[in-house]
């Protein structure tokens, strides 16, 4: 009897080359993202690790600008989950009307802060599990506050970061759970703290989603986008 030998499916097992020069291409991207000296910390204003919730939460669909100029007089007066339980729902909304969605984000944010008060002492869980169970926040709102909060290395995965990994060849993929998945399998170790903001630096300033500014990029001599304009 003639022996069959077993054909080899190649959609059986991950392609190895292509796992290995999307590592390269991560480890230079990164590299030179970190030495372009971008600032390292968030761009919403924030005292403790309730008002970064707090904030985190109502940036949701605006923009950090618009939260920033809200803030200040919100904190003064509630910067803790008991302070804004006593605060209230109708006095928080006129404080924060002038942002998108604020009516929703308000009742998320007494609703989050009363959770907080009686199930966790007036302190921000540090697992994902936890804070997803707190209205109003998401994923990538966990991810933020695991991040920058506790200094965990995660992905939170805006806009921005959707459009540069995609742009530089770092994920095929298309949806924030994948992308960020991609994304932790191949960011330096030395850099796992702050690769989310160097990814978000580069999209607000330079890998625009309209207008990107190619020829000032640090990153144009490897970017292979069909978005790349020189």
């Amino acid at each position: 009897m003639t022996s069959l030998k077993k054909k080899s499916n190649t959609l059986d097992k991950p392609n190895l080359t292509e796992e290995a020069n999307i590592l390269k291409r991560s480890s230079v991207v990164f590299e030179k993202l970190s030495e372009s000296k971008l600032p390292e910390t968030i761009a919403l204003n924030y005292e403790n690790h309730y008002t970064l919730l707090v904030a985190v939460i109502l940036s949701a669909q605006s923009k950090d600008e618009q939260v920033n100029k809200i803030t200040p007089n919100l904190f003064k007066v509630a910067s803790t989950p008991s302070g804004m339980i006593e605060l209230g729902l109708e006095k928080l909304i006129d404080l924060v009307k002038s942002i998108g969605l604020y009516r929703n984000k308000s009742k998320n944010i007494i609703e989050a802060s009363k959770i907080l008060a009686e199930k966790y002492n007036s302190i921000v869980p540090d697992t994902m599990e936890e804070l997803i169970e707190l209205p109003g926040v998401g994923r990538k709102t966990a991810n933020v506050i695991l991040n920058f909060a506790f200094k965990k290395p995660t992905m939170p995965v805006d806009t921005h970061v959707l459009r540069v990994s995609r742009r530089l060849g770092l994920t095929k993929e298309k949806t924030p759970e994948k992308v960020e998945r991609d994304l932790l399998k191949i960011v330096p170790e030395k850099l796992n703290l702050e690769a989310h903001n160097l990814l978000v630096w580069h999209g607000r300033n330079v890998c625009q989603a309209k207008k990107p500014d190619c020829k000032n990029c640090c990153l144009k001599d490897i970017c292979e986008s069909e978005d790349k304009i020189i």
